[in-house]
């Protein structure tokens, strides 16, 4: 059986199964282990049944696994993506108890903290370091992009249609990822349908450039075309497009090439969001709102790991 007292005596092998080293997982073990007591004194309703609760918090029949062991577990779903039979298997539970503990651990997880982009004042702390990494781009406050993934096809046409996606040529699911200049994921959107939702649509809905503030802008890639008629006061940081019969000139060409170096922070955010497999192959969920949920809890692990390990940038 699979437990945390075990891994401790292989560290090496905790960022393959968790995608966090050992001193992570303890710092965030810690925070967890206080968020499910929290979480647990505020609750006015029962675990299974969603009934009304009669007993006092911590009555009935205790976990078969204690703190630490739930949450490696639920990082080990998320890192390697196993069905939740082989799940159970390795942590000596039937295959619906391990369900059930992963989405109370991910439910847990969600609550530690917000991103900083997801409180809706204009509050927040000026990065000291973006005029620094962006120069090239001052004005430029997040970096912005859409992450599509396959899952399964849904029964009928109806139900298919929005999801199908005319550039993967498969079913997917769709998010937009926000990042700062320094690859940090400030926010994340709900999931939706990938074929029936643009990534202009996706930015439109989010209201992440209404939440900027004053002189603050964002850098997109050639799919936000148009942005900047539905946001003139925004300074928005685009690629120039080449038309028909339209080349791009020599000009043109190099602010494209300036401005790949400095997106680059958020194409190796995505890189590292598909390091955790229930991010890169087919999502076997039926339910958006858990894939939104899953989305959301990846990027906050990701994002501990980037307060040590920060991304690579390739400033001018």
């Amino acid at each position: 059986m699979l437990n945390y007292a075990d891994l401790c005596r292989h560290p090496a092998a905790f960022p393959s199964l968790t995608g966090m080293t050992r001193p992570e997982f303890d710092t965030l073990a810690d925070q967890f282990e206080r968020a499910e007591q929290e979480s647990r004194d505020r609750s006015t309703i029962t675990r299974r049944s969603h009934t009304p609760r009669c007993h006092a918090p911590g009555a009935g029949r205790p976990h078969d696994h204690g703190p630490r062991d739930r949450l490696l577990m639920a990082l080990v779903w998320l890192r390697i993506y196993p069905t939740y039979e082989v799940l159970g298997f390795f942590f000596d539970l039937h295959k619906r108890n391990a369900q059930l503990n992963v989405r109370a651990v991910l439910g847990v997880l969600d609550t530690l903290h917000d991103f900083p982009f997801d409180r809706p004042n204009r509050d927040r702390t000026k990065l000291r370091s973006a005029a620094e990494v962006m120069a090239a781009f001052p004005q430029v406050r997040v970096v912005i992009d859409g992450k599509e993934q396959r899952t399964n096809r849904p029964t009928g046409y109806d139900a298919q249609k929005p999801y199908y996606s005319g550039k993967k040529k498969a079913h997917t699911l769709k998010n937009q990822v926000v990042v700062d200049p320094c690859g940090r994921i400030e926010t994340v959107s709900p999931t939706v349908p990938g074929g029936a939702n643009h990534d202009l649509t996706v930015l439109r809905g989010s209201g992440v450039l209404e939440r900027l503030g004053e002189g603050e802008g964002a850098m997109v890639d050639k799919g936000y075309v148009g942005v900047k008629n539905d946001y003139p006061g925004v300074p928005i940081v685009i690629p120039f497009k080449a038309a028909r019969n339209r080349p791009l000139s020599e000009d043109q060409r190099a602010f494209n090439r300036e401005v790949a170096r400095h997106r680059i922070v958020v194409e190796h955010a995505m890189a590292q969001l598909d390091r955790f497999t229930v991010l890169r192959h087919v999502f076997r969920g039926q339910k958006r709102d858990r894939h939104s949920d899953v989305f959301r809890v990846v990027a906050k692990v990701l994002n501990r790991r980037l307060a040590v390990k920060p991304l690579k940038t390739y400033a001018a």
